[in-house]
């Protein structure tokens, strides 16, 4: 799971995770899109009316861009860099709107910060009020009287502050839950819920990149024996110890899930099948290896599937499973490749 530092972040990873919703989460950065180029678009015609005409292709350049920026986040699902440059965007604008038009556009820097918090990383965005307080003061002290100018200044500050503060504490939440929401508690491999999101991401990239991806699906073998005889707890640490062998020798890029009782899954990008199974017998003999269980020895069985043109996850998903089970009626203790 990549961390979420964001508003925008967390819209990504909750749209991922569930590719067929359409509540108003999937329409989220269209709607604020929206919000914004309406809220603009008025002066935008009042200004056109006035014949202010420098002051109209600015604020029509903003609706213009809140449209295509939205657009854009919404189709690519890619918000780091649209984050930013729509947080930039929003400093822009009020930053040239007030020295085009006067000081009294001051107060559009309240939501436009308020956006910024929103979009980015709480340091980055502090870095943005920082800036457009630097920026404002000498428009603003040449062109308002003192006590008008502190107070929109120490307004600035202190609401910057409170969105800071209140960014950091979501964010820390917002990992916190993602945590919980991704991760297996016992092995701390990640979940079927987050084995569905990065599925859905390689299937994806496949789809533009054609990017190389396999599936490795290993299950212990009699494992349910195991839990009879030894106990769970003994069969909690079995399933500790298989993880733990298991990141020990896959990539850094590489993923680990469990999925079930005694079933992971490892995802491996830019992997083939022929190098995948390679791995998944070094996995079964590396396991096999280890004496889990006293006077017992503890087998896995694999199921290799290299994902395919146009496949999605569920049918790659399938195909990993008929490999295992293919692998369980040879006898257990083997790796079977999916057709």
């Amino acid at each position: 799971m990549k961390d979420l530092h964001s508003g925008l972040d967390a819209w990504r990873y909750i749209i991922a995770s569930d590719s067929e919703r359409r509540s108003v989460e999937s329409y989220l950065p269209l709607i604020l899109s929206i919000v914004g180029a309406l809220g603009v678009l008025p002066f935008t015609v009042l200004r056109f009316m006035q014949g202010a005409w420098v002051a109209a292709i600015v604020d029509t350049i903003i609706v213009i861009g809140f449209m295509g920026l939205g657009i854009y986040v919404f189709r690519t699902r890619r918000v780091q860099v649209a984050s930013i440059v729509i947080s930039c965007f929003c400093i822009a604008g009020v930053i040239s709107t007030v020295y085009i038009i006067g000081p009294q556009q001051v107060y559009w820097v309240y939501p436009a910060l308020m956006a910024v918090f929103y979009l980015v990383r709480p340091r980055i965005a502090l870095v943005l009020a920082l800036v457009t307080v630097a920026a404002l003061m000498p428009q603003m002290i040449g062109n308002m009287d003192f006590h008008s100018t502190t107070t929109v200044l120490v307004t600035i500050v202190v609401m910057s502050s409170f969105a800071f503060a209140f960014s950091r504490i979501t964010d820390r939440q917002r990992q916190q839950l993602m945590q919980l929401a991704t991760k297996d508690p016992l092995t701390g491999a990640g979940n079927r819920r987050g084995l569905d999101v990065k599925l859905n991401e390689v299937v994806n990239k496949r789809k533009r990149n054609g990017t190389t991806a396999s599936m490795l699906l290993l299950d212990l073998d009699h494992f349910k024996k195991v839990n009879d005889l030894q106990g769970h707890a003994v069969g909690d640490q079995i399933l500790k110890r298989v993880t733990e062998i298991i990141n020990l020798r896959i990539r850094v890029t590489d993923s680990l899930y469990r999925i079930g009782g005694e079933e992971f899954v490892v995802v491996l990008e830019s992997q083939d099948a022929t190098r995948a199974a390679h791995l998944a017998e070094q996995l079964r003999t590396l396991i096999q290896a280890n004496e889990l269980v006293p006077d017992r020895p503890v087998t896995i069985s694999l199921g290799v599937a290299e994902l395919t043109e146009d496949e999605t996850a569920s049918s790659w998903m399938g195909r990993a499973d008929e490999a295992l089970y293919r692998a369980k009626r040879a006898g257990r203790n083997t790796t079977s490749i999916a057709e």
